[in-house]
């Protein structure tokens, strides 16, 4: 069972993964989702992971970086940091890739949302969780690697 994360300064975004299926996914407040890497199952753990391409940045950045330290701190196995670009490069081939491509091709490999009625593989995804999807099916496929 993998669990990804989709940091963020207040609330951060996760999905837990297994077999290619989205198992149960969430937008919490950030110290909910240290309760989750210490109360969960999972048996890997990928958390995106701030990058500069040089240009500044501001306090929002530093506080979610603190926040990734914390979570790296309370998860039971080592977390694996993966960063947007290769992300992009894995999912659409390219790093101009826009949330919108991202989703597309998450939509692409794992299933649409569907409706309530008949509810997709990808059904209630929204927002920042599908940033943890993408984290999610990343670190899947590098795990033959």
């Amino acid at each position: 069972m993998n669990l990804a994360i989709d940091p963020g300064t207040t609330h951060s975004a996760f999905v837990q993964f297994h077999n290619g299926k989205v198992i149960d996914h969430g937008h919490i407040p950030n110290e909910e989702m240290r309760q989750v890497l210490i109360g969960r199952e999972y048996t890997r753990c990928a958390c995106e992971m701030i990058a500069s391409y040089g240009m500044a940045v501001g306090a929002s950045t530093f506080e979610t970086c603190v926040w990734i330290g914390r979570f790296i701190e309370v998860a039971r196995v080592d977390v694996e940091l993966i960063f947007r670009k290769d992300i992009k490069l894995f999912l659409c081939g390219t790093m101009r890739a826009k949330d919108a491509n991202i989703r597309q091709s998450l939509i692409d490999l794992i299933g649409p949302q569907g409706t309530k009625a008949q509810p997709g593989p990808t059904y209630g995804i929204k927002s920042h969780s599908w940033a943890a999807l993408a984290v999610a099916v990343f670190a899947a496929q590098q795990k033959g690697k």
